[in-house]
């Protein structure tokens, strides 16, 4: 098993590499998917997907203990023409096809929910315009499911836009079809007391393009678990993520990659800013290459920029092939400061310091922003680093 650490400021880590055979891997949890939540123990914080979450601050959400109340969230859509935006029962044949719960949130969110979303774009459908779904937290605890389904060569961006206040368990499935193009963009724009935990579930079908953008701002914790999976070859998987960590926040990001099929790609680009006491970021990057998947081509990366200090990263990727017929497989992880030649660079030029230190963050970011391909969500983004930045000089 890769054994996960806490980098400090400065240090790089390039994970672990294992050649599997019969054992079990971090990329693989610790009791079997189930969509029933008696099936997970009650965690206790010691275990491998469990140890870097400070649990007392999950509001119950673990054990059960979290109640869904009537103020939960509000949940709306704005879909373009052509689009079907439906409200389901819980015995809806399209839940759960993306992908089974893994731990025993996603497993209560499953059994807790009423009602589920259900975005469908047709087969052939180009849209030119994103669907935008805005989660507004309202002060309560609530459970919720979201399913996004591509048909055959259709074409669509999605926005996923989490404000207010709230105690919130989920799962979204994104379901591609065979040649379909999807574009997700989750904001994690929460405020300060807000609680998150979701695991995104995508499928994607043969010759299918997804790609993913995780941006994570707000909240008390934070914690998300985007999963993939592939339903035929040629697929390919993008998962980007961007994520400011404030004094005392916890954001936990937790990715797995199951190359399942052969001849499909991967790759994971997540990057890091942290500010203040107490202030915590997670990153476990797990890509799987089974036996079957001949001609894979994955990396995964994941750089984090520590600003002041009192701030802790744990950034651990892993990788676990099975086969040794693959194109390419690789990973990185760094945690680090600024660069003081760059600091000294911009300032030997007239800049003042503080301005130096943005034009550096900001850069750092900018590859990832620039993803997004939304441009008012782009603008945001960009004027919320902004803010941050000033808090810390």
């Amino acid at each position: 098993m890769a054994e996960a650490q806490n980098i400090p400021v400065g240090s790089t880590t390039a994970g672990q590499i294992a050649v599997a055979a019969e054992s079990t891997v971090a990329t693989r949890m610790s009791a079997p998917p189930s969509f029933d939540v008696a099936d997970f123990p009650v965690p206790h914080g010691r275990e491998e997907e469990w140890r870097f979450t400070p649990l007392e601050r999950l509001r119950g959400l673990h054990d059960g203990t979290a109640v869904a109340t009537g103020g939960g969230v509000k949940v709306a859509v704005e879909a373009p023409e052509g689009v079907v935006v439906e409200l389901v029962d819980r015995d809806d044949a399209r839940l759960g096809r993306a992908g089974t719960p893994v731990d025993r949130v996603a497993a209560q969110a499953y059994s807790a929910f009423e009602k589920a979303g259900v975005v469908t774009v047709p087969k052939e459908t180009v849209l030119t315009e994103p669907i935008r779904i805005t989660v507004h937290g309202e002060g309560g605890v609530s459970y919720g499911h979201q399913v996004i389904e591509l048909g055959a060569f259709a074409e669509a961006v999605v926005v996923i836009d989490h404000t207010g206040d709230a105690v919130l368990a989920a799962n979204v499935d994104y379901v591609l079809g065979d040649g379909a193009k999807l574009t997700v963009v989750s904001v994690q724009d929460w405020d300060d007391k807000a609680v998150h935990v979701a695991q995104h579930n995508a499928l994607v079908g043969r010759d299918a393009s997804f790609k993913s953008v995780v941006v994570t701002f707000g909240g008390d914790l934070v914690r998300l678990h985007p999963r993939v999976a592939y339903a035929g070859p040629g697929a390919e998987a993008e998962l980007f993520g961007l994520y400011f960590t404030d004094a005392g926040q916890h954001q936990e990001h937790r990715l797995l990659v199951d190359h399942n099929v052969p001849h499909c790609k991967s790759n994971v680009v997540y990057k890091g800013a942290l500010q203040g006491e107490a202030a915590h970021a997670v990153w476990i990057g797990d890509v799987l290459i089974e036996a079957k998947a001949e001609g894979t081509d994955t990396y995964e990366m994941n750089r984090n920029l520590v600003l002041t200090d009192g701030a802790r990263v744990d950034s651990v990727p892993n990788l676990e092939i099975e086969t040794g017929e693959i194109v390419g497989a690789g990973h990185a992880s760094a945690t680090g400061r600024f660069d003081d030649e760059q600091l000294f660079y911009l300032m030997a030029r007239g800049i003042p310091a503080d301005e130096a230190r943005r034009l550096v963050v900001r850069g750092f970011f900018a590859e990832l922003v620039q993803q997004i391909g939304v441009d008012d969500i782009e603008e945001r983004l960009l004027a919320r680093i902004e803010t941050e930045l000033k808090a810390t000089v």
